[in-house]
């Protein structure tokens, strides 16, 4: 058992909340049984090793059951080594570090028109790593086929963006560092319209109506505070608004995205 919070593996570990450190080792942080459980279930090769308190093995067997074949080996740590190891205030017991796992944009789109995804959403200088996480999250509910980030935007393996998933980083292929005007001539070379949510939009409702929505779709999505740049929101398709009926003075970013991300889902299958 590791129970030195000063050594040398432990602050290692701790490190990788740092992005200098996960740019350098090419690895990242994942904590809690529901993050750890999806990394095991659907990506059990990108996890290097799993630390853990014998409380929170005895609480969470299945978990430990995943990890015993997938061939995780699991260290034992006691409780002052697991809050050291990380980035939250009160961890569950839980810490797994694991290799990053970018996809390319050359993947998400294919090589041929029948490759191409049906419903993407593209991140411009979403700076909020709950924002991003959040998005990440609501795409992989609505089954959108991947996720670009460019490089303007938080990183992906940013301890906070990675628990906002809840897990979805291991379901949708998630791209990153690249230049959104690529993205977008990517978009339109494989039959995708570009649709911005952007409060200088038409209603949401109207592109509903027209059957705009059904369409295979790259949704565009950009900064918190300052929304896209103008000549960002040139290059898209059309821009629309999700429509405020009550007196809220804004919408935050993530549940715009998520119901975008669903309008589309839904015009999608009907």
């Amino acid at each position: 058992m590791i129970d030195n919070p000063r050594s040398p593996r432990v602050r290692a570990v701790a490190k990788l909340a740092k992005r200098d450190a996960r740019s350098q080792t090419g690895l990242f942080l994942l904590e809690g049984p529901q993050a750890v459980t999806e990394a095991l279930t659907f990506r059990p090769e990108l996890v290097v090793e799993l630390f853990a308190t014998p409380t929170a093995l005895e609480r969470y067997t299945e978990l430990a059951q995943a990890a015993v074949d997938a061939g995780v080996d699991i260290e034992f740590v006691t409780e002052d080594v697991l809050q050291a190891m990380a980035d939250t205030v009160t961890p569950q017991g839980l810490v797994a570090v694991c290799r990053q796992f970018p996809t390319s944009v050359k993947d998400i789109f294919g090589s041929t028109p029948d490759d191409a995804p049906r419903l993407i959403a593209i991140l411009e200088e979403v700076r909020d790593p709950g924002n991003a996480g959040t998005i990440i999250r609501a795409a992989d509910a609505a089954g959108a086929d991947a996720v670009i980030m460019t490089g303007r935007s938080v990183d992906l393996y940013n301890p906070k963006v990675v628990r906002a998933t809840t897990g979805s980083l291991f379901h949708v292929p998630v791209a990153v560092g690249i230049e959104l005007a690529t993205v977008l001539k990517r978009c339109g070379e494989s039959g995708l319209q570009v649709l911005a949510a952007d409060v200088k939009g038409g209603d949401l409702l109207e592109a509903r109506q027209e059957g705009v929505l059904a369409a295979p779709t790259a949704w565009l999505f950009g900064n918190e505070a300052r929304g896209l740049a103008d000549e960002n929101l040139a290059l898209a398709d059309r821009a629309v608004v999700v429509p405020i009926y009550g007196h809220a003075e804004s919408m935050n970013l993530a549940t715009a995205a998520s119901v975008c991300l669903y309008e589309s889902a839904f015009a999608q299958r009907s």
